[in-house]
């Protein structure tokens, strides 16, 4: 079951590799994502490199659960940790060192009681690339639609 998905990320980017990456949240934050309240909207992934590189998912906003106590201190934006196999935080460090690369949530879901970020690997697309992918899709619907009425 998915919890959010990010729509403008095969837009914006061409996706590579695809992984997938456990969530550190609390108690309210875990019942307030099964209830909907989160967005992968402005959503990235960054890695902190002191002592040992850390994955954290910045600006994905989990909205306060409502039966939560004492949420006047709650941020909604705060960094979370991802927790990655090494040989995919190796892989995933050394792919990032090449020029335009970056990583990107692709959705949050549900795998076996846990909840799980499919982060991938991305290009960032030119202008002209979003409009040719554009144009295509509307070509596609054209024929589907005069396919249909044959």
């Amino acid at each position: 079951m998915d919890f959010a998905f990010n729509k403008f990320a095969t837009s914006g980017y061409q996706l590579l590799d695809k992984y997938q990456a456990g969530l550190v949240l609390t108690g309210a934050e875990v019942k307030s994502t099964r209830q909907n309240g989160l967005s992968l909207r402005q959503a990235y992934v960054s890695v902190n490199y002191s002592p040992k590189p850390e994955f954290y998912l910045m600006k994905a906003k989990i909205s306060p659960y409502r039966f939560a106590p004492r949420t006047d201190h709650y941020d909604p934006e705060k960094p979370r940790k991802l927790l990655l196999q090494k040989a995919e935080m190796r892989t995933l460090l050394g792919k990032l060192e090449q020029k335009g690369l970056t990583i990107i949530p692709l959705r949050v879901y549900n795998n076996r009681n846990f909840i799980k970020v499919e982060i991938a690997l991305a290009k960032g697309k030119k202008q002209f690339e979003k409009k040719e992918d554009l144009k295509k899709k509307a070509v596609d619907k054209e024929i589907r639609t005069r396919l249909k009425y044959q």
